[in-house]
């Protein structure tokens, strides 16, 4: 069975940074591509970022250039470095994986931005 989990979140003032972290289980997990996807309250879950099984990454606009996606073969575990964070940044982060049976989620991780 495939796994997901998101330990941490966390909040920060605009401006700030936090890392996200997502460990997986039950997956041969350097063959898979990863993505991290937000909702924030009354919104569509948008992808943030996304990492190939070979490193090639993506990014959404709003976030390029101040969010980092990377991934650790060896620790089973795909990280989102988050620095200049905006306030419109707020929202439930999720780890997603395109599993060969189909989506599977994390339960999500709050980033809370406020002043």
């Amino acid at each position: 069975q495939v796994q997901l989990v998101e330990p941490g979140g966390g909040s920060v003032q605009p401006g700030g940074s936090l890392r996200l972290s997502c460990a997986a289980s039950g997956m041969d997990f350097r063959a898979y591509p990863m993505g991290w996807y937000r909702q924030a309250p009354g919104k569509q879950r948008e992808l943030v970022a996304g990492i190939s099984s070979s490193g090639y990454t993506n990014y959404a606009g709003s976030v390029k250039g101040r969010f980092t996606i990377s991934r650790d073969n060896a620790k089973n575990t795909v990280y989102l470095q988050m620095n200049s964070l905006k306030l419109e940044d707020a929202a439930v982060y999720y780890c997603n994986t395109h599993y060969w049976t189909g989506d599977v989620w994390g339960q999500g991780t709050q980033v809370t931005v406020s002043s």
